[in-house]
């Protein structure tokens, strides 16, 4: 009998434990802290944070790869709804679904803001360089820079498949903490008086136009950049899904169950390709910090572009540029949120979604050129 209590104690995941799977389980759970004690993200942050806790107990095997005879996790085969690409264009259908495109149609210069913010994907390319990774990986890295987790994914598993949970991971972290990265940059870019400007009120958008706009812009830029066409086109089919009115069982589908669905099984997997060997180690820092300097670069582009076209034409609050990064609608959120401390009364709200929108177009036609460049 006491035999048989010492091999049961052998066979437990207290004695196969490492360091560095203990690391990763003290990881997953600040994450939750952060997600359900400070409310960062919980949609994200606690799917991941959970998958990250679950691919790290020793001896689960949840993330065991199909072999043979041999069944894989669990996990693994919700991961293969990333790496097969599968998972981030229904997630964009979701977004497109969601999202109302109406501010960058009444404001066709937020385009501009969408657009400077992407400059953090491509600083952030020409960093990974340096730090000696491949084009390809750089390429992929890059793209933490526009804020976007599907994005991210669905690029990394083109590009750089061996990096894929890394980048998801600090991806879709970097994301959640947006209310904390960004305001500290947007205040130390403008002044107090450029943080207090009213915006006019936007024009209204009639009804065709809000048709229309997905349908021209899924034929441009996939007719300009055809590796852009998957995320794009499963974008603007959601929004039109919205905006035709006439498939609202589709819409309130792509809104609701089915992106929440899909969201559940791409953060569990997301965080359940963060085992302690793959994600302990140089290549991972470094990413991390490249992604923090990616998010960095991106907010601080958006908000100087703005500062600068306040200055020609006027009336623009600098502080909407660093919603051109396309975490919807958290960044166009914290916008209103830094511009209220200063102005109780102004409210930059719907003026913040124009580059924000413009931001998730963006990225993809960013993931776009990755592609054609290096795919």
């Amino acid at each position: 009998m006491q035999q048989a209590f010492i091999d049961f104690f052998y066979s437990t995941g207290f004695v196969a434990m490492t360091w560095q799977q203990l690391v990763m389980i003290v990881v997953a759970l600040v994450f939750l802290y952060l997600a359900i004690g400070k409310g960062f993200e919980p949609l994200l942050l606690v799917p991941i944070a959970f998958g990250m806790l679950l691919t790290n107990l020793p001896l689960a095997d949840m993330m065991r790869a199909h072999t043979g005879h041999d069944p894989g996790g669990l996990l693994w085969y919700f991961y293969q709804g990333d790496e097969l690409g599968i998972f981030p264009p229904i997630i964009f259908m979701g977004v497109g679904a969601m999202t109302d495109f109406g501010p960058l149609i009444a404001n066709p210069k937020s385009l501009l803001l969408g657009a400077a913010a992407q400059f953090g994907i491509f600083t952030t390319f020409l960093g990974a360089i340096l730090l000696n990774f491949t084009a390809q990986q750089a390429g992929a890295i890059g793209i933490i820079g526009g804020a976007d987790g599907p994005t991210a994914i669905f690029l990394a598993s083109r590009l750089a498949p061996e990096l894929l949970g890394a980048i998801a991971v600090a991806a879709y972290s970097y994301m959640a903490l947006v209310p904390i990265i960004q305001p500290p940059i947007m205040k130390a870019l403008t002044t107090k008086e450029e943080r207090m400007i009213k915006m006019e009120q936007l024009r209204p958008v009639s009804k065709i136009e809000k048709i229309v706009f997905p349908i021209m812009v899924t034929i441009v830029v996939s007719l300009i950049l055809p590796p852009a066409a998957t995320l794009i086109g499963m974008l603007m089919l959601g929004n039109l899904f919205k905006e035709s009115t006439v498939t609202n069982r589709l819409s309130e589908t792509s809104a609701n169950a089915l992106i929440n669905i899909v969201t559940i099984f791409l953060g569990i997997s997301v965080g359940a390709s963060a085992t302690a060997e793959a994600f302990l180690t140089a290549e991972t820092i470094k990413i991390v910090v490249l992604g923090v300097l990616a998010f960095a670069v991106g907010t601080a582009a958006g908000v100087l572009l703005a500062k600068i076209m306040n200055k020609i034409v006027g009336g623009i609050n600098p502080l909407i540029g660093s919603a051109g990064v396309s975490a919807v609608p958290m960044a166009a959120r914290v916008s209103q949120v830094v511009g209220q401390k200063e102005n109780p009364s102004n409210f930059l709200l719907m003026h913040a979604m124009g580059p924000n929108v413009a931001g998730v177009i963006g990225s993809a036609v960013a993931a776009g050129v990755m592609l054609s460049l290096f795919g």
